[in-house]
């Protein structure tokens, strides 16, 4: 694990700077953007990730505080940012956000809110980072239809252009044993996913990942709403999946990680004008 020195801080000093605007990248290319040095990154990923949070409240993912979204950091990275425990989503600052290693140490607290680490966040990120070095963020909660999709123990069929994108890159993670408080459940977690861009959590709910926190964010709302759409199409009646190599052929065209870029951008512009005090 990288040391750290333990003078060293990751707090802005003063007021926190304005937000980092998106780089998007041009259409067809395959380089996720990255900022010129390692303190813009981190600041980048950071301002994206109280972004995430603030949508989780507004799309109502906030089961009793349950859930969780992190961000690997730039330069430290067998460490993530992550919420603390207890502060609802639709608050959530940019100065909240909390560094963590692999360890399980808060290695940089809030600024104001307690330092409280959610138990299961750091069992299952902690291992997902580990597991998957490709992995910038992840995002977990318990929204009402990934949790009733969930307790179907099914995969997802590919029965509209959206969740095509999750076509053969999504898998069941069918061991559920109660609330994840340990590494090692962490771990078969991070076994089940393997490469792919989300798992099914059975009997729990969904998860995503992606090589920035905006494909991992995006990917959730999408495959939430991916398993609200297959829901109401069983309840009314049989459904028609579409062939396999259409649905190949849809999921290279809208699963990608940079459409994960240019599908969050719009979300990323409406809450960042409404509620410009994520940045604080």
């Amino acid at each position: 694990m990288t040391a750290i020195p333990a003078a060293r801080s990751f707090a802005a000093a003063g007021p926190h700077p304005a937000k980092i605007d998106s780089v998007l990248p041009p259409f067809g290319s395959r380089d996720i953007p990255q900022q010129p040095t390692l303190e813009l990154e981190r600041l980048y990923r950071k301002q994206r990730l109280a972004a995430g949070y603030r949508l989780f409240g507004r799309y109502g993912f906030d089961m009793g505080g349950a859930g969780h979204i992190t961000a690997r950091d730039p330069e430290l990275t067998d460490h993530f940012w992550v919420n603390p425990l207890g502060v609802h989503f639709s608050r959530i600052k940019v100065s909240d956000l909390m560094l963590v290693s692999h360890a399980g140490e808060i290695v940089q607290p809030p600024e104001k809110a307690p330092a409280r680490l959610n138990r299961a966040a750091f069992a299952i990120h902690s291992q997902l980072h580990e597991a998957r070095p490709d992995v910038v963020a992840a995002a977990h909660s318990h929204s009402l239809y990934g949790k009733a999709w969930s307790a179907l123990g099914r995969l997802l069929d590919p029965l509209t252009q959206d969740s095509a994108a999750f076509y053969d890159d999504h898998a069941l993670f069918e061991e559920f044993s109660g609330v994840v408080l340990d590494t090692s459940e962490g771990q078969k977690i991070a076994k089940a996913l393997g490469p792919k861009k989300a798992v099914i959590l059975q009997n729990h709910g969904i998860l995503t990942v992606g090589q920035s926190v905006e494909a991992a964010v995006w990917r959730y709302l999408a495959l939430e709403n991916a398993c609200q759409a297959q829901l109401l199409a069983e309840a009314a009646g049989p459904t028609k999946p579409m062939s396999p190599e259409v649905a190949k052929h849809t999921a290279g065209q809208v699963g990608t990680e940079l459409g994960g870029l240019w599908s969050f951008q719009p979300y990323w512009d409406i809450v960042t004008e409404e509620e410009p005090d994520l940045f604080d």
